[in-house]
């Protein structure tokens, strides 16, 4: 193994600790829909994804090339740039993740990346020819082209289905989505985890434990494997959610032609090093096929609040990791505060995580338990606060009569708003 100092062994170790999170918030992008339709249950999903996340990390290394090679130029580049890219990048992902969007966990580290880069060393660093084509313009081109593919995909499976019975159909297409939701998985393997494999190698170049352009060394591969699949078996149960049931209620034709619109737009952009989003593309496939069905309806607020977190990773990560490259000017003090600061913030994303519990058993519930009912308005509030409601003697009355016997439940009840008989007889 390459000669690792301490500060690069921490580099690392964060760097896994982000394909971690990256297993657990793309998890939704592979199994939402098989999971929301029934096709397989939860745990077995997600245990599925993972061993297909593991084989796909080991089938290509041109999406790490792209991280390591040319995003941003390697020299002048710290491991120092690294981490802090790796601060903004992780701590992105596990907010998206407690409020349930599906935001992009690829331009989570490369906002990242570039705004640690530019801290550093300035806009020179970056090179701005591979963002345009190889990020910005497949983050644009990903959900439209696999929303396409997914609308017209859910059209011609409905029209073949026709002439068959509607259980049958059915249950042909839920084996049909066991089959294409494990090559979303093995995509999401052969694009996602070689990302982390890309920054690692970039963090040994950058510390002369690698010479200039080298590739993944194989424990780095193995690594990166082992920690995104290891973050898909945890599964990100507030995103599956929100992907499964809160886009669109898919049905197991709609289901199936998402995951094989998805999964061929990632297959290819992964042979020719697109950094793709996976997110992006499984979303729109998603939503295409919602809209593919007859009748069929995307919740558009939801849709909002998802394309409004798109437009904010890369500017958030790439803020959040410029500020921590700036801290980190000041040496180990500024290092050391900004290793306090990543684990005390994931620590309390933890804990706030813990008051709304989403896991395998209440994942494809439409609205978390007690949401049902609307927060009143500040104008009903101050109203409720001066207005006496004219029942309350009646209310009470009734209240306490249902600790009555059930035979005087009937009774009590009217006893309570009908005047008294010597009230009458005066």
């Amino acid at each position: 193994m390459e000669h690792i100092t301490l500060l690069l062994g921490i580099v690392i170790i964060t760097a896994l600790v982000f394909d971690f999170t990256n297993g657990f918030h793309d998890t939704a992008n592979a199994m939402a829909t098989t999971i929301s339709t029934g096709a397989l249950k939860p745990k077995t999903a997600v245990a599925m994804s993972a061993v297909l996340n593991l084989v796909g990390a080991f089938m290509s290394v041109e999406v790490a090339k792209t991280i390591s090679k040319g995003l941003v130029n390697e020299e002048g580049i710290q491991p120092e740039v690294i981490f802090a890219a790796l601060v903004g990048a992780i701590l992105w992902n596990l907010v998206t993740w407690l409020v349930g969007l599906p935001s992009s966990s690829s331009h989570a580290l490369m906002g990242g990346l570039i705004g640690a880069a530019v801290a550093s060393a300035g806009m020179g660093a970056v090179n701005g020819s591979v963002v345009l084509t190889k990020v910005l313009i497949p983050a644009i081109a990903a959900p439209l082209v696999a929303g396409l593919a997914a609308l017209l995909a859910a059209k011609v499976t409905y029209k073949l289905g026709d002439k068959v019975g509607e259980k049958t159909s059915a249950k042909g297409y839920r084996a049909g989505q066991i089959a294409s939701a494990g090559l979303v998985s093995l995509a999401h393997g052969t694009n996602d985890a070689q990302k982390t494999m890309g920054i690692i190698t970039l963090a040994l170049v950058a510390g002369n434990a690698l010479p200039a352009g080298a590739n993944p060394p194989v424990w780095v591969i193995v690594s990166a494997g082992l920690a995104i699949a290891m973050g898909t078996y945890l599964g990100g149960w507030r995103i599956i959610r929100t992907m499964g049931k809160g886009l669109t209620d898919l049905q197991p034709q709609q289901g199936f032609a998402a995951q094989t619109s998805a999964a061929s737009v990632i297959l290819a952009s992964s042979s020719l090093g697109f950094s793709l989003s996976t997110t992006h593309a499984c979303s729109g496939a998603v939503m295409g096929a919602g809209l593919g069905r007859k009748g069929g309806v995307v919740r558009w607020s939801t849709a909002t609040r998802m394309f409004i977190a798109w437009g904010l990773t890369l500017p958030a990560a790439a803020l959040v990791a410029a500020g921590a490259e700036l801290v980190m000017r000041t040496g180990d003090i500024g290092i050391a505060g900004v290793t306090v600061f990543l684990v005390a913030s994931c620590f309390a994303i933890w804990v706030i995580s813990r008051r709304q519990v989403v896991d395998h058993n209440n994942v494809n519930e439409v609205e978390p338990a007690g949401a049902a009912e609307p927060e009143p308005g500040v104008v009903t509030t101050a109203m409720a606060a001066v207005t006496v409601p004219p029942t309350t003697a009646a209310a009470a009355a009734a209240a306490a009569a249902t600790v009555a016997d059930d035979d005087l439940r009937a009774t009590i009840p009217a006893a309570t708003t009908t005047p008294a008989a010597p009230a009458a007889a005066v």
